[in-house]
């Protein structure tokens, strides 16, 4: 690439990403760390994202996890790790291996996100850490016959503590380990840290940083966007997905179903996942939430800005009739759009009109979100407006798609079809391509 280009593709992806830059200051965001990543000879670059967001303002708390730091500390002295239901039995022995690995852990992240040598990601960065008592925990007892020990439960996250901290600009470091109002130290699910700080801090985000994508099992496919009852009935299938992923797909569902507003599984060994994921429009990652992330909805004055938006660069090339604000405004309640996180990527309209026919006009996508059906949704929605209208003919003007519009059961007529209002309307210098489909079973042409 051409040093011009290079600059040009920079400028475009910077400009970009501001509508994110402004979105997300301010906000608060807990991200999950799992205890390989931790590990892994590539961690101090992750790090260094998580300063750049703190550095734009957004509010993060971390949990890291300690895993496979605990596995290696019980193997180096001899013992096996026990599980039982899924969660790790801590007695006396592992408990000593967990406050070992999350002592060292937290002081290398806090090594690492102080570091400030010029020339580096972290120049001038000056961040601070806090840590400490977060997280209120309770023991699990015994379950199935089985006695966990220090095994322990979330039973309260100190907001107010974590609050002060986030509103002094300080970066929150939680590990999985709880305390209890007697002074018990348990050993507590990394996960479940995440989830419960993000509904009791009431989070924007939750972040978690998963060792592979969440795809299907059955053929491999990424899950770009999911509703939490999507999720659920995924869940509910034990062979659609990886069981790492499962884990945390729960989790992410548990916490937007208390509130948070959006849970992101990353993989980590995507280099800048988080930034791919937080600065782009379509991100790299799987969302989910409670309602759809992209929604075909009826379009509201203030969607004027957004629709003129995405239609004026196609009046600029011929292939719409400009229009301008103020006939969207007059004609606002005869528009349909596509709404992705905020920006509207697709519209259409149906003007009816009298002798039972409407016209299907401004008929838009994206060009980045082209080639995935979204035309033909908008297509099928604005007919079956029109059926509910007790319209019982469409129509459509074109210069340059005539043959999409006869791909889907349009066919060719003449200004004389038109309705007289419309055929008094039409202009013969465009020349545009009349094209009529008849709908529930009715003749295209009289």
């Amino acid at each position: 690439m051409a040093p011009g280009d290079s600059n040009a593709a920079f400028v475009q992806w910077f400009r970009g990403s501001s509508p994110y830059i402004h979105a997300h200051r301010g906000k608060t965001f807990v991200v999950y760390l799992g205890g390989e990543a931790v590990a892994d000879p590539l961690f101090p670059s992750l790090l260094h994202d998580l300063a750049l967001l703190n550095s734009l303002g957004i509010r993060l708390v971390l949990v890291h996890g300690i895993r496979p730091q605990i596995d290696h500390r019980l193997a180096a002295r001899g013992f096996n790790a026990r599980y039982h239901l899924g969660l790790r039995v801590t007695d006396r022995e592992a408990l000593e291996c967990v406050k070992e690995a999350a002592g060292v852990v937290r002081v290398e992240i806090e090594a690492l996100l102080s570091m400030g040598l010029a020339n580096s990601p972290m120049a001038g960065a000056r961040i601070r850490i806090a840590s400490g008592n977060f997280v209120i925990a309770k023991p699990v007892g015994v379950r199935d016959g089985v006695d966990f020990q220090h095994t322990g439960d979330v039973r309260r996250i100190d907001t107010e503590g974590i609050r002060a901290g986030l509103d002094r600009g300080d970066v929150i470091l939680l590990s999985a380990v709880g305390y209890s109002p007697t002074g018990e130290i348990f050993n507590l699910r990394s996960e479940e840290v995440a989830t419960a700080a993000a509904v009791a801090l009431k989070a924007d985000k939750l972040l978690l940083l998963t060792e592979q994508d969440c795809v299907s099992r059955g053929n491999g496919q990424l899950f770009r966007q999911l509703t939490t009852v999507e999720a659920q009935a995924l869940l509910r299938d034990e062979t659609a997905l990886a069981a790492d992923v499962a884990l945390h797909l729960k989790a992410a569902v548990e916490a937007c179903e208390a509130g948070v507003v959006r849970a992101h599984l990353l993989n980590r060994h995507v280099k800048g996942a988080i930034l791919l994921e937080l600065f782009t429009r379509d991100g790299i990652g799987t969302l989910i939430s409670r309602t759809p992330f992209e929604a075909l909805r009826l379009a509201e004055v203030q969607d004027v800005p957004g629709i003129l938006d995405l239609i004026v660069p196609l009046e600029q090339r011929g292939v719409l009739v400009p229009r301008t604000r103020e006939r969207l405004e007059m004609d606002i309640d005869d528009y349909l759009i596509i709404e992705r996180d905020g920006t509207i990527i697709g519209c259409a309209a149906l003007h009816p009109f009298p002798e039972g026919m409407g016209e299907l006009a401004c008929l838009a996508v994206h060009t980045d979100y082209r080639g995935d059906g979204r035309g033909e949704r908008l297509l099928r929605s604005v007919e079956d407006r029109a059926s509910a209208q007790g319209i019982h003919r469409l129509f459509v003007l074109t210069t340059q798609t005539a043959h999409w519009f006869r791909e889907r059961g349009f066919e060719p007529a003449t200004v004389a079809d038109l309705p007289t209002a419309r055929r008094a309307s039409y202009n013969s210098r465009r020349n545009s391509k009349i094209l009529i489909k008849a709908l529930n079973g009715g003749k295209a042409t009289p």
